[in-house]
């Protein structure tokens, strides 16, 4: 194992020293509880956001945390989920008066404990909580961490899209309506041509041939559909389009487009399977109307890919065009 550490048990609370002072101008971190907060929250009269997962993800969650997106994530240990405490402190730390909505990832320790920190935060401070279940991994359909579709790429896509709409004023049950939507119209897969190490286990979570790849891969490691001999990219991004088409007809529809890399993906290679994806949801009859393109949702250092395909509505794309600034993802501020 190579990397860029000093004790492979600290490297969550020293990459989070790192990031506060990097990005102090936009964000606070609690290093006691591994919260990363918005500077200026909690913002009266405003729904507070907070998501959050294991740490191994950069820059989710805590790189959308600021104007636009988050209002805190918790981050938990590499692959890790974060604990009820940190949850609780993060909601009772947002609430501006007008309750918080919790979007969590369909992992099952994420979801028990999401739920037990709502329930706390309600009873000892009175603050509404709702929350969604982002399941978007047309994949597999259960693995090792979850009942039901994991939630990958469509985390990035909602985390912006529900946090411009609480920016501009959307009240909590607006803002839950409008998750259900984005949720129901999202779908994702990946790939992985390398598995990755998380620091502490000190070795690959399973192993690829020279010659081969992972097709349905999860963010941390899990396993997908099959292991195939490695293809040209415009075979891999057919792998990867085919089955998000076949779970929900797009026909006609306008999208929002996500290749994301995996962590140690070129954005060479990601640019060119962008023009891959581009072209066989043209020949579909989808049009890209917006896209993002890049490593946003990554699981340490492994190769690979992922696609997200997200049903746009006009409020949709309205709300992906508003300003953002945080430290993963900023425009138009």
């Amino acid at each position: 194992m190579k990397k860029l550490i000093n004790d492979a048990t600290a490297v969550v609370n020293d990459s989070l020293i790192g990031f506060e002072l990097a990005h102090s101008d936009i964000v606070r971190v609690d290093h006691a509880q591994q919260v990363v907060y918005r500077r200026d929250t909690p913002r009266p009269g405003k729904v507070g956001l907070i998501s959050g997962g294991g740490s191994g993800h950069e820059p989710l969650h805590g790189g959308f945390v600021g104007f636009g997106m988050l209002d805190a994530a918790c981050a938990g240990a590499v692959f890790t989920s974060p604990v009820p405490d940190q949850m609780v402190a993060a909601t009772k730390t947002v609430d501006g008066g007008a309750g918080v909505f919790h979007i969590i990832k369909n992992y099952t320790g994420d979801i028990m404990n999401f739920e037990m920190a709502a329930e706390i935060a309600q009873a000892e401070t009175g603050v509404r909580v709702e929350s969604i279940v982002i399941d978007d991994d047309v994949a597999v359909q259960d693995s090792l961490y979850t009942a039901g579709r994991r939630g990958v790429g469509l985390t990035v896509l909602a985390e912006k899209i529900l946090g411009a709409a609480a920016e501009a004023g959307a009240d909590l049950d607006a803002v839950k309506a409008l998750a259900t939507r984005v949720n129901a119209n999202g779908r994702s897969m990946g790939m992985a041509l390398t598995s990755c190490t998380p620091p502490e286990k000190g070795s690959p979570i399973f192993d690829l041939g020279e010659g081969e790849m992972e097709v349905g891969i999860g963010i941390h490691g899990e396993p997908g559909r099959e292991r195939r001999p490695i293809a040209p990219a415009r075979e891999i991004a057919a792998m990867l389009v085919d089955p998000i088409l076949h779970d929900l007809d797009y026909s006609g529809s306008q999208v929002i487009a996500f290749v994301n890399g995996m962590g140690a993906t070129p954005l060479i290679e990601l640019y060119l399977m962008y023009a891959e994806v581009a072209k066989l949801l043209e020949a579909k009859g989808v049009r890209i109307v917006r896209n993002l393109v890049g490593p946003y949702i990554t699981s340490l250092e492994m190769a690979g890919c992922s696609v997200t395909l997200l049903k746009a509505d006009d409020e949709m794309i309205r709300l992906w065009d508003a300003p953002v600034l945080t430290a993963g993802l900023r425009w138009g501020k």
